[in-house]
């Protein structure tokens, strides 16, 4: 057995560690279909691991070495054990057997940037965002007649898939920037959707978050693109960096700057990709607006105007949208096909997911986890129920239930959480879920609830998970909307409050 894995030639028989995580389980997808054998482990059973097994993948439930040293694929080990080194311990009994057979271990990140090497990489970075401007690209894409691959972090909702092996030459992902395992890709264009700190559990200050991204720049090719809201303050600093030469690039690379017509003014010496000139809600709380595609987006390098429709309330959703759209036409898509797939999009699960309505009250979820997330999507919330009320006079509030992610998230941000709270009606807050992370003594989640601002905001402190949706069917009347919010398992909340609320 090879000890060292150069290209995905190398690859015949991979084991995932972790395999129905969001991530890994799109690589999994795609090596099947590439015809490598996978086999992996995971926690629990999960309909990703049933997929997975109907697809061909040997998947074990529970840690153990003999699931890496028998793995039943002609006798032989492994050519690689791949794993999210953030999310998996490295006693991890299968990592352990790994290291003592001499098995190369692999992050995610590294098969991924394989399994990209021959295509023509389409990468979607930033704190927030990610997964929604990378599915509105692929779905953008698809509706524009190419066949790209793509590996999401969350779920297509019309393509019921985080993950596909495409026909074309376009290779659409995220870039994780969370360990810095971004750096291992080298994108042909690079979208950055904001910067701002987190993940400070791994980097430690936030000059170290802030500048991985602009050595994540300096990975776009030679000739390539790098595409950066300027509506956001760290984008926006990066984007400047690197026209002044402060941010060193490869020969070639155009810097092109998107957003609102106040951002681009304030940011003159960027060369623009894409200028939102006009905005207007929908009666839905989506957004129509009008764009104008710099003359360094659009080949023949002439200034288009264009239509952009994003039906997913918030303005943090149209400027995804104006990325994805942008990022598609820099890889030769039609402007027409790119405008009309964005308008075609129509969600990620977990990404203001709607799941039902009940006793006149609308129940959506949410994966935010960061304290901006998590004041986009109220506020695109508010903009919903706004919306509605414009166009039928029926009133409405926003009732948030958030679950705080991570010990040290939540108290490196408990201030912030608690502002963007704020801007909800009610609000009830569950217990912090730790994942990786073990309880810290004496702090739980009133760390949040106690700064919330009750002058505005009718807060609740709820530590009993199952006693969550009877709290929120009492607390939610006709016209509301509730959002369910967090990375964890406040998602499960979802249809729970709808059986409350019919009851």
């Amino acid at each position: 057995m090879s000890t060292t894995v150069s290209s995905v030639d190398d690859l015949r028989h991979v084991h995932m560690v972790g395999i129905g995580g969001a991530g890994m389980s799109g690589i999994a997808r795609i090596l099947l279909d590439r015809g490598v054998a996978v086999s992996g482990s995971d926690m629990k059973e999960s309909r990703v691991v049933l997929a997975l097994r109907a697809a061909g993948a040997d998947v074990a439930v529970g840690h153990r070495a003999e699931n890496v040293t028998a793995s039943g694929h002609d006798g032989a080990l492994p050519d690689a054990v791949v794993t999210s080194f953030a999310a998996i311990p490295q006693d991890n009994p299968e990592l352990v057997a790994a290291r003592e057979a001499g098995i190369p271990l692999l992050r995610r990140s590294d098969v991924l940037a394989l399994l990209m090497e021959d295509r023509r990489a389409v990468l979607m970075a930033g704190t927030h965002g990610k997964t929604s401007t990378t599915s509105m690209a692929v779905v953008a894409l698809q509706h524009a007649g190419m066949d790209p691959s793509f590996a999401i972090g969350g779920q297509l909702n019309r393509a019921g898939t985080n993950a596909h092996h495409g026909t074309g030459d376009v290779f659409v992902a995220e870039a994780d920037e969370s360990d810095g395992s971004f750096l291992s890709y080298s994108p042909e264009v690079a979208v950055i959707t904001n910067i701002e700190p987190d993940h400070l559990d791994y980097f430690g200050t936030e000059a170290a978050y802030r500048e991985v991204f602009g050595t994540f720049a300096g990975r776009v090719v030679p000739g390539g693109a790098l595409v950066l809201c300027l509506d956001d303050e760290g984008s926006a600093r990066l984007a400047e960096s690197v026209v002044a030469g402060d941010v060193d690039v490869a020969d070639g690379v155009r810097v092109l700057g998107y957003g609102t017509s106040a951002a681009v003014a304030a940011h003159p010496d960027v060369p623009v990709a894409a200028e939102i000139l006009s905005t207007g809600t929908l009666s839905d709380g989506g957004t129509d607006a009008q764009v104008m595609l710099g003359s360094g987006t659009v080949p023949g390098g002439t200034a288009t105007p264009v239509h952009v429709t994003v039906r997913t309330p918030g303005q943090h959703m149209l400027l995804n949208g104006v990325a994805s759209l942008v990022a598609g036409i820099l890889v030769g898509a039609p402007v027409d096909g790119m405008a009309a797939g964005v308008a075609s999009f129509d969600g990620v699960r977990r990404r203001f997911e709607y799941h039902g309505r009940a006793r006149g009250v609308e129940v959506y979820d949410d994966y935010a986890h960061h304290p901006t997330e998590v004041r986009a999507v109220v506020t695109a919330a508010r903009e919903k129920v706004a919306a509605r009320a414009a166009d039928t006079g029926q009133p409405g509030r926003v009732v948030a239930v958030f679950q705080p992610h991570l010990y040290s998230r939540t108290l490196a941000f408990a201030a912030e959480f608690a502002a963007a709270l704020s801007l909800a009606d009610v609000v009830v807050v569950l217990d912090i879920f730790g994942a990786r992370e073990d309880p810290v003594e004496g702090v739980d989640s009133r760390v949040i609830t106690d700064l919330v601002d009750r002058s505005t905001t009718d807060v609740h402190y709820e530590p009993r998970f199952a006693d969550a949706p009877a709290r929120v069917a009492e607390l939610a009347a006709d016209g509301d909307v509730v959002l369910t919010v967090g990375a964890g398992t406040v998602t499960m909340l979802a249809d729970e409050i709808l059986r409350a609320l019919g009851e």
